[in-house]
């Protein structure tokens, strides 16, 4: 079993959050259809076809980047173009922002990764950040936004709540809504107690870099949108966003109902080879961000959509 207090392994304790607040909470935000996008990663195109994509979206509607918006551009411009585009919207911090504004000690990036993860990963990935943070550290008023941003945020979509946050209920870095962990026993009956806790009908989350959209009894829906920035599914190169609504769109990838809404998966069909040669200016082969991501940017992760979406029994009795 891996040291969890090694850094980037770690969580710090400014990281916990509690489903309960949720349910003490108020919504800040109302709408009919809301855009959540997780894992941007510092990709200007895939930020682009987000904005192009939620402009041709009608009625109340309102976009959440949900963290992890930087992390691959240590290109100063790349970075000043994330935060203009980030910035016209909501947003909540995930643990790259957090330790990019505030580092905590022994953070390390703060992923908190999981045993499964390889020490050489976690090793990359503290270097990483490390880079990026002398970029940031060039944009001190940056760096005041990204400080200010809160954790988790409420959402009200066509009178249903839904809880946005960028790990899981009870960690800014947590995996227990992880496509693995929501794979288990144990972690279903936990993402079950974390809805009762908080009193909402859909979970957003993203951090564990693969989309899930789990169903739940009661017509409750988890979904977590993977990347945005990045592929998703095998032999594919676009990102995912998640889309939340009270009426379904054309172009969803796969959906669950969730009582009143639709919850999609929604492809971020980027110019994926203006991004491989932003990439690569920025992490040649060699570089620590290389040797971590280039596979997946270039053929994918190998997860299948069918491995994405489950149902709960509930909606699979309906479906049949």
């Amino acid at each position: 079993m891996s040291d969890p207090s090694v850094p980037g392994r770690s969580c710090p304790l400014s990281y916990r959050t509690r489903a309960a607040a949720f349910a003490a909470g108020a919504a800040t935000l109302q709408c009919d259809t809301l855009w959540i996008v997780g894992g941007l990663y510092g990709n200007v195109c895939a930020l682009e076809r987000v904005l192009n994509l939620y402009e041709a979206e009608r009625g109340a509607k309102a976009l959440v980047f949900n963290g992890d918006f930087h992390w691959f551009d240590v290109d100063a411009g790349d970075f000043a173009a994330i935060e203009r585009g980030v910035s016209a919207h909501v947003a909540t911090r995930g643990n790259v922002e957090a330790e990019l504004a505030r580092p905590a000690a022994r953070a390390g990036c703060g992923c908190g990764y999981p045993d499964w993860v390889g020490d050489d990963t976690v090793e990359r990935s503290n270097r990483i950040i490390e880079r990026l943070r002398a970029t940031a550290q060039a944009d001190p008023e940056a760096c005041r936004r990204l400080a200010a941003l809160p954790m988790t945020a409420l959402a009200e979509v066509g009178g249903e709540r839904v809880g946005i946050v960028h790990g899981d209920a009870d960690s800014l870095a947590g995996w227990g809504f992880s496509q693995e962990v929501l794979a288990t026993h144990d972690g279903l009956r936990a993402a079950e107690r974390a809805f009762e806790a908080a009193a909402v009908r859909v979970f957003a989350s993203s951090h564990s870099c693969l989309p899930v959209m789990q169903g739940f009894s009661g017509s409750r829906a988890l979904v977590n949108n993977g990347s945005a920035g990045m592929a998703n599914f095998a032999q594919t190169r676009y990102g995912l966003a998640t889309r939340i609504s009270v009426a379904p769109s054309t172009g969803a990838l796969y959906r669950l109902r969730a009582g009143a809404l639709f919850v999609e998966a929604v492809a971020i069909d980027f110019d994926a080879h203006a991004w491989m040669r932003r990439f690569l200016a920025q992490w040649p082969a060699g570089s620590d961000a290389h040797a971590s991501y280039f596979g997946r940017i270039s053929q994918g992760p190998s997860y299948r959509i069918t491995q994405a979406l489950r149902p709960s029994a509930e909606d699979a009795r309906v479906a049949a």
